[in-house]
């Protein structure tokens, strides 16, 4: 089953520190820190932050500078568990705060913090579950083929800290350049992270670029191939649908918008053309390359099923220490009953048929995540997507069954809450495993490590959502929760008839078009759903890993060293803007005088750059990763 040409970092025969008392409590620690950073964050601007590489940066200080020990496998045991908050974060306050919202109009009771945190741990411990089986396929098999960026970049980050040296200092490089960088873009506000243009001339298109060192290094670690099929998704949906929607649509009121595309366009511009249209194309899109990839997987999966199978009563699963998953058996009772006890138990809202949903396209999205997270990275995995796709699914299902009303709408966000969370654990699970497959952890250990943080971090994502809802409310100015509010628009109009179909089979039949032309189908399916902007930053940093590739070179070692200097520095642009995105988080919550910190700092109203002051800084960082992998390159011909 293992790639045996692979050597790991920590030979498989080789025993050291792993699962200890100390790197599960600050594991456990972290897992609770980054989940209540990155649900403020979420709520507040529709995204999370990737916690895998802050974790493993915190937990390297601690215990090699701290406590002086030395085992790479115990810090990479750290962020197993800590970044599980993040991702379980990102998965509730994705569909959760509907039920808030639903209950502050009357239309059902407020949801209990018993509710709220048995949901969460089993959608997570399922998240866990249903990525066990695939571990071998995707992880082992498709080695070089899925890059994991952020699961290879924390474990570049581990080694480098291991190894000290050139490799270390070139990794913090990144880290504190990046850190400075995003505290300048998006704490003090001296210029927008998001450059962005409309174009007059060609009504309903625009285009821009977020201008922020994590997208340059994922585009960059990605590659330029990964990178482009995105980009291309982008151009379709800026350059093409939404010009089109302005010009056949202008005096048309189109749903979910209530105002006609011209008034839209006039008040809210490109943006209100993506969030009112293209995101539904977007979802379409994902649902039929998801189902596409899944099909193409089959074979792979069976085999990978067969495999544990054949093995399970024999011993371990494998006959080495980085072999070893938990048992299939053990893993497929866990899900049934987890999903037999959420339709028994009366305080979860899941009848037998939503029960049988959850099973079924839980493990679909647990597969579709944990590829996707390896071509394109967890922080831009389209989790809230997959959650649409399934709610659309769920609740016409519901519908049709009789579940209708109130009871039916509340019983699809449960249904989706429960996907939704196992899609982004999925991802997570599979980057922390990409990682210890890299170092030579044990894959076993970093699963039960995994299962520990998911339900540490669901006590707490109840009380969390509470005392945030308490505070400001979802849906208010300070909290607008974007995507709660989404899945909410998507469930009632499912069940009062009047979802934009039309939209959702537009993005299916592009799917289906880019997989017959013989294109990967999810890339450019996450292209066309994510802003233009976001995938332009990583085209960028995929462009410069061709440009640094095609340089001439004294040698092949110094093309190859090059290449890997610049994974290492962009490794630590990924992890330096992680670190202090989660801080700017933790100082909006913190307030001084009635005012937040972050509102304190924010200098934006006296100096701004503009969008010229973004492109500048931008290209400056970018010129700064050619400069770490030239100065490789030069060092290889002395």
């Amino acid at each position: 089953m293992e790639n045996k040409n692979f050597k790991p970092f920590v030979p498989a025969d080789k025993v050291v520190p792993e699962f200890t008392v100390f790197s599960v409590v600050l594991g456990a620690i972290l897992a609770v820190l980054f989940g209540g950073a990155n649900a403020y964050l979420g709520l507040r601007v529709g995204m999370t932050v990737s916690a895998s590489i802050p974790a493993a940066v915190i937990s390297m200080g601690i215990i090699r500078k701290v406590l002086k020990r030395d085992s790479i496998l115990e810090n990479n045991m750290v962020q197993t568990i800590g970044s599980a908050g993040e991702s379980l974060a990102a998965g509730a306050i994705f569909t959760m705060p509907a039920l808030f919202m639903w209950a502050s109009e009357g239309l059902c009771d407020l949801p209990s913090l018993l509710d709220i945190g048995l949901i969460a741990v089993f959608g997570g411990l399922l998240g866990v579950l249903m990525m066990i089986p695939l571990r071998s396929a995707l992880i082992v098999q498709e080695h070089g083929v899925l890059g994991y960026p952020e699961g290879k970049a924390c474990a570049e980050v581990l080694i480098a800290g291991e190894e000290g040296g050139s490799k270390s200092s070139t990794v913090f490089a990144g880290l504190g350049i990046a850190a400075v960088y995003k505290f300048i873009a998006d704490g003090l506000k001296l210029f927008p992270s998001e450059v962005d243009y409309t174009i007059t001339a060609y009504k309903g298109s625009g285009i821009g670029v977020d201008v922020l060192p994590a997208l340059a290094g994922v585009g960059y670690i990605c590659g330029t191939r990964v990178a482009s099929y995105m980009f291309a998704g982008s151009t379709i949906a800026w350059l093409v649908l939404m010009p089109l929607i302005a010009l056949f649509g202008s005096d048309v009121v189109i749903y979910p918008a209530d105002v006609s595309v011209a008034e839209l366009w006039a008040t809210d511009g490109t943006w209100g053309l993506w969030s009112k249209f293209i995101r539904y194309i977007g979802a379409g899109a994902l649902v039929a390359g998801g189902i596409i990839s899944l099909i193409k997987s089959l074979p792979l999966i069976v085999k990978t099923f067969k495999a544990a199978f054949k093995s399970y009563g024999k011993g371990p699963s494998g006959t080495l220490r980085t072999e070893q998953d938990l048992p299939m058996k053990g893993v497929l009772i866990a899900c049934a009953a987890i999903v037999v006890f959420m339709w028994l138990f009366p305080g979860i809202p899941v009848s037998l048929v939503g029960a049988i949903i959850i099973l079924v396209f839980g493990f679909f999205f647990a597969t579709v995540s944990s590829r996707m997270v390896g071509l394109i990275g967890s922080s831009n995995n389209p989790v809230s997507g997959m959650a649409i796709a399934t709610l659309l699914i769920a609740t016409i299902i519901l519908k049709a069954t009789g579940s209708t009303g109130a009871s039916g709408m509340v019983g699809a966000i449960a249904i989706g809450s429960v996907i939704c969370i196992i899609a982004a654990i999925a991802g997570d699970t599979s980057q922390d495993l990409k990682t210890g497959f890299l170092l030579g952890a044990t894959p076993k250990k970093q699963q039960i490590g995994e299962l520990i943080g998911v339900t540490i971090s669901a006590v707490a994502i109840g009380a969390i959502l509470y005392l945030l809802n308490a505070a400001w409310g979802f849906g208010s100015e300070q909290l607008g929760a974007p995507q709660a509010m989404m899945m909410k628009m998507v469930i009632e109009g499912v069940m009062g008839g009047n979802l934009p179909w039309a939209l959702v089979f537009t993005g299916v039949f592009i799917a289906i078009a880019v997989e017959i032309l013989g294109l990967p189908v999810l890339p450019v399916a996450i292209g066309i759903y994510l802003p233009f902007h976001l995938n332009a930053g990583i085209m960028l940093g995929g462009l410069l890993r061709l440009i640094i590739e095609k340089r001439k070179y004294a040698s092949e070692k110094a093309r190859k060293d090059a290449v890997e200097s610049g994974i290492l520095y962009t490794s630590g642009l990924i992890a330096g803007e992680g670190i202090v995105g989660i801080l700017l988080a933790v100082l909006a919550v913190i307030t001084v005088g009635g005012k937040s910190v972050g509102d304190i700092i924010d200098i934006s109203g006296t100096v701004n750059l503009g969008n010229i002051g973004g492109l500048v800084f931008f290209a400056v960082l970018l010129v700064s990763i050619y400069l770490f992998a030239n100065k490789t390159s030069k060092d290889s011909k002395k």
